[in-house]
């Protein structure tokens, strides 16, 4: 019996992963429990397992006396005698073992459910260990289950919970199929521990390049900043500690093959590869490209900076629905605040359009503030809007955020407008011309040219064909030219871009 029992802990360490040593430790003591229960707490015993050669021993130890008083822990010299075969004398140890059969069923039962409520414990603190450990490593499973809200992982018998808020909003997940993510988080509840998984979260993407870019992974290049919109867009800034060795060349590989495989993991994301600087103006050039910056004002401070854009490049800055400027904000760390240059029709939006998301009350409260347009309320003293009832701190921020957001899509939706709108005209000069007369020139006049349409200043975003994944400096430019931290003329040579395809000018 003791080595079917010695054989099936030896399964469960085979199965359940717990080190032999501990659960030794774990059998001693519910033993020794089942001797308490029958002998009392006052018993002198040893338990001794031996889980190689599957014996399990219970020695119970008893002085020899002539007039028992205890008989847990006494026995008459006549009983110690017969049992052993010894000639004992009064005052000797006697020694002797315990059968497991002696115990009966109900402290057998109870030694078991004390058994199985040990060995999960273990089990719980081994998985909390384990995951605790590779916080910020990437783990691969298979989707077992899919609800609602979360998907359920099978990573080496153990379950991993990605919630929906950790998932790229565009991806869809079948049942068996495998799944990379980074482990983010391991809570303690009542159960078994909660290791949540995430495909969102920055650092996935950082652990991406590590796996992917040798020099990232060896520490030659360093992953500075990371912003990202999961599925949409990622800007990532990369320094080299080798001076041969280009940065973004690296990170994007010959013809965009390393981070083209980055990017069809993570569903076609667009990556915006930028080389990092101490210098603020700089970092923040390369963090808006491919708008090309006029100058830049600095509040080191508040941590802001006034952009001056032209006209035409407002758009650009500011990207489809505000995401360049976004993420230009969170990668350098600046709020980046973008003046069209001039000036002029400074677009906003009035408090009325805002009416449905304040409620009736509120927006009369405001009107009544004198707070009738968005740019009032951005403007405003802090103090101004929490002298409103109704407005708390959390609330005004809230609505800020709002307001610049909404400001921000109809800005670029007003530019594109108006780019439109050129483009039409200078369609409808080009064909002007043609329907004069078509005789040949005079003689002695040199025969009219047609001059070809201005072409946008916007740089290529596609990746690049040569090692290096940098862009060739624009026309007008002298090679090798280093644009002033002040003054952005152009787009900066230390970005690259890449994604599913050449991306549309934002």
């Amino acid at each position: 019996m003791n080595s079917e029992i010695v054989e099936s802990f030896a399964q469960m360490v085979r199965e359940k992963g717990i080190d032999k040593d501990i659960l030794t430790g774990i059998v001693e003591d519910v033993f020794s429990m089942m001797v308490r229960k029958k002998y009392g707490q006052d018993a002198k015993f040893d338990v001794v397992v031996n889980m190689d050669k599957g014996d399990i021993e219970i020695f119970l130890e008893r002085e020899v006396v002539e007039t028992v008083e205890n008989p847990v822990t006494q026995i008459d010299v006549q009983a110690a005698r017969e049992i052993s075969g010894e000639e004992l004398g009064v005052g000797e140890d006697f020694v002797e073992v315990v059968p497991l059969i002696t115990f009966g069923r109900r402290l057998v039962v109870s030694a078991k459910q004390n058994l199985n409520q040990r060995i999960k414990e273990i089990e719980r603190e081994s998985i909390y260990n384990e995951y605790s450990n590779a916080i910020g490593d990437i783990v691969v499973g298979e989707i077992y289950q899919i609800r609602r809200n979360e998907i359920l992982i099978n990573h080496n018998r153990n379950e991993l919970l990605l919630p929906k808020s950790e998932q790229i909003f565009k991806e869809r997940y079948k049942k068996g199929d495998t799944i990379r993510a980074v482990v983010k988080e391991v809570r303690k509840n009542a159960g078994n521990p909660v290791v949540v998984v995430s495909r969102a979260d920055p650092k996935f993407l950082s652990k991406l390049f590590e796996l992917e870019i040798p020099e990232i992974y060896d520490g030659i290049i360093e992953i500075k900043q990371i912003a990202r919109e999961p599925g949409e867009r990622a800007k990532v800034a990369v320094e080299s500690h080798d001076d041969r060795i280009d940065a973004v060349g690296a990170c994007v590989g010959m013809k965009g093959v390393r981070i083209h495989t980055i990017v069809r993991e993570l569903n076609n994301e667009n990556i915006d590869v930028i080389n990092f600087s101490e210098q603020p103006e700089v970092f923040i050039q390369r963090a808006l490209a491919p708008a090309k910056l006029k100058t830049i004002e600095l509040d080191g401070e508040a941590k802001t900076a006034n952009v001056l854009v032209a006209a035409d490049q407002v758009s650009l800055a500011i990207g489809r629905n505000g995401q360049n400027i976004r993420l230009a904000s969170k990668l350098t760390g600046y709020e980046i605040n973008l003046i069209k240059e001039g000036g002029e029709d400074e677009y906003d939006i009035e408090l009325v359009d805002f009416k449905e998301e304040l409620g009736e009350e509120l927006y009369l409260k405001m009107i009544d503030a004198g707070l009738e347009t968005a740019k009032d309320v951005i403007n405003a003293k802090l103090d101004t809007l929490l002298a409103i009832e109704g407005l708390s701190e959390v609330k005004v921020q809230e609505l800020r955020e709002m307001m610049k957001r909404d400001l921000e899509e109809a800005e670029v939706d007003d530019d594109e407008e108006e780019e439109d709108e050129t483009d039409e005209d200078e369609e409808e000069e080009e064909e002007t011309p043609q329907a004069g007369t078509a005789d040949a020139p005079a003689a002695g006049e040199a025969p009219a040219t047609e001059e070809p349409p201005q072409e946008s200043p916007a740089i290529d975003t596609s990746p690049t064909e040569e090692a290096s994944g940098t862009d060739a400096p624009p026309e007008e430019e002298a090679p090798g030219a280093e644009a002033s931290p002040k003054e952005a003329p152009g787009p900066d040579p230390g970005t690259a871009a890449a994604s599913k395809e050449e991306p549309a000018k934002d």
